[in-house]
């Protein structure tokens, strides 16, 4: 199955225009909050209707604006999991599940890890728990394609963890075209098959992950995959180019380049070191362990450090650092 869009939608501050196609994969949208995730997802289920362009699943058009075409929402087929769930709070975890299904699922129910609690009502549940339903009753429609709208907002980061784990291995064996919005590019990287970054209505980047964060084509999409983003004016050197960072100090990059630009660079590829004598030197604000490291949030960029990898040089609050990165970890992108 292919889940085709290519829609123009208008918004109150832009028009969201999307071109995308997603075949028995999971795609991941990420973008700030205002960005047209939703309204995308609303479109393709059928609840907003675009003023141009056309969705289609295989030869099954569901919208053609040109046409008059525009397949009821009952219609297309489509397991929507919306942010608050908007589960039924009279009706049993079964009987949720039975609503959008028409019959019982208790297989349903296993598959997400929640037979033991059929009987339970919504209010009784964890955050996870009513997400693991929401799924459950969505799959229950026999849906051909799946949409999930920032699935995991509203649960704490414990859980958050726990349920993505149990999404990254349900959704490869529903073989559904699956289309998730989050503004989270941890999550859209667990998630995903591949990731697209989505700012006002246009989607700026799409690739793998790994692709996003190592060749970022635009500084957004470099923020939201956590990179250091600094601006400065490069000009050639050797082979490559040297970047006079605003606020001081410089880096160099192997890529080439020239006049104002922005330099992405990720917080593990970055070393602190002595500051005497070097190119580049910020203040240590705030050290925090984390997984086996240290994160170190300096003046203008943060540091990911690894136990044992930095060589010795102290690092503590107000302390003055500096900072070394390979030019081939140095990305230059436009302004």
């Amino acid at each position: 199955m292919e889940l085709s869009a290519n829609i123009t939608l208008p918004r109150r501050a832009f028009d969201l225009r999307i071109g995308l196609r997603l075949s028995e994969e999971t795609l991941a949208l990420v973008g700030p909050s205002g960005a047209g995730k939703t309204s995308l997802l609303r479109a393709i289920a059928g609840l907003e209707r675009p003023t141009e362009g056309r969705i289609a699943l295989d030869d099954e058009i569901w919208l053609d604006a040109g046409r008059g075409v525009d397949l009821r929402p009952e219609r297309r087929r489509v397991g929507y999991l919306p942010q608050d769930y908007a589960l039924f709070p009279h009706l049993t975890v079964s009987g949720n599940v039975r609503f959008a299904g028409r019959r019982d699922r208790p297989d349903l129910l296993a598959k997400v890890g929640i037979e033991h609690l059929a009987g339970v009502r919504p209010g009784e549940l964890s955050g996870g728990e009513r997400q693991r339903v929401a799924l459950a009753r969505a799959l229950a429609r026999e849906p051909r394609v799946l949409l999930l709208d920032e699935p995991f907002a509203a649960l704490d980061a414990i859980t958050r963890e726990q349920v993505r784990s149990e999404l990254e291995d349900v959704l490869p064996g529903l073989r559904l075209p699956t289309l998730i919005v989050t503004h989270s590019f941890e999550d859209a990287a667990a998630l995903g098959d591949r990731v697209g970054v989505l700012a006002e209505g246009r989607i700026l980047q799409l690739a793998t992950p790994a692709e996003l964060m190592r060749e970022p084509a635009h500084a957004l999409v470099a923020q939201l995959s956590g990179a250091n983003t600094l601006a400065g004016i490069a000009q050639p050197d050797g082979s490559g180019s040297l970047v006079r960072l605003d606020g001081g100090g410089e880096l160099r990059s192997s890529a080439p380049a020239s006049g104002r630009v922005q330099v992405a660079i990720q917080p593990w590829a970055v070393e602190l070191t002595d500051a005497h004598g070097s190119s580049l030197t910020d203040t240590v604000l705030s050290v925090h362990p984390e997984r086996g490291g240290l994160v170190v949030r300096l003046g203008r960029l943060t540091a990911r450090i690894k136990a044992g990898e930095n060589g010795g040089t102290p690092v503590e609050e107000g302390t003055l650092v500096g900072v070394r990165v390979a030019p081939g970890d140095v990305r230059v992108l436009a302004p």
